[in-house]
């Protein structure tokens, strides 16, 4: 009896895990992925709270503006097109970010990771969690393009209050699509990204004004460098 509650738990369920995860991960490589647990999460907190939905709206990335995705990437993970899902040059910064002031000054988090977060894991600062996590990127920068990680990223980040993607943020926030945003509101968007029930991208104007201008001014210049 006990050998065979032995072999289920050592054997079949990390089997039937591997075997999810898989079908999870190639099937997400070509349809939207319109819920997360973190969707999940969300509503359950404020379900009792009058007028509360979670807001998506999917958008494909190539009717997503070169802008946002420039703005995005410069403010969140500036290595993506050149790592295989963990940035351990920044890793090694924060370490010594930790070392030196006792604190961590910034995150260290890819694009990759905040998906395989988002996407496949409940967002709990547990051991187990972040083992899950680097399980999952490892698995979308193998089955996944570059472009399509950061089209799921784009497209389930959590944006503010009940909203995910940058579909959903543009509409709410810009009254715009994403297809048409501003350098000035794709980089106050992304200013948004790190803290989105705590921050508005009118608030970024007035609290993160340093933070803004550089990511619009350098997303600025990527963009003019891309075009020559």
């Amino acid at each position: 009896m006990m050998k065979r509650i032995f072999e289920f738990l050592l054997i079949y369920i990390p089997a039937a895990f591997v075997i999810i995860s898989f079908s999870l991960v190639i099937l997400y490589q070509w349809i939207p992925v319109r819920w997360t647990p973190l969707m999940m999460v969300r509503y359950i907190e404020n379900c009792n709270q009058d007028g509360y939905v979670n807001t998506q709206n999917w958008i494909d990335i190539e009717n997503v503006s070169p802008n946002l995705i420039e703005a995005i990437i410069v403010a969140e993970d500036q290595s993506f097109y050149y790592h295989r899902g963990f940035d351990f040059a920044e890793l090694s910064r924060m370490k010594k970010d930790y070392d030196h002031y006792g604190k961590n000054l910034r995150g260290c988090s890819t694009i990759s990771q905040q998906v395989a977060k988002n996407c496949f894991t409940i967002g709990s600062r547990t051991v187990m969690r972040k083992a899950v996590e680097a399980y999952y990127t490892t698995l979308i920068e193998l089955f996944w393009s570059k472009e399509r990680i950061l089209e799921v990223y784009l497209n389930i980040a959590e944006t503010g209050r009940g909203l995910f993607g940058v579909e959903a943020a543009c509409n709410r926030y810009f009254s715009c699509t994403s297809s048409d945003i501003s350098i000035s509101d794709a980089a106050a968007l992304a200013c948004v990204l790190p803290k989105p029930l705590a921050r508005t991208p009118s608030l970024v104007l007035t609290h993160h004004a340093n933070k803004h201008s550089k990511i619009a001014q350098q997303v600025g210049q990527n963009l003019s460098l891309n075009k020559q």
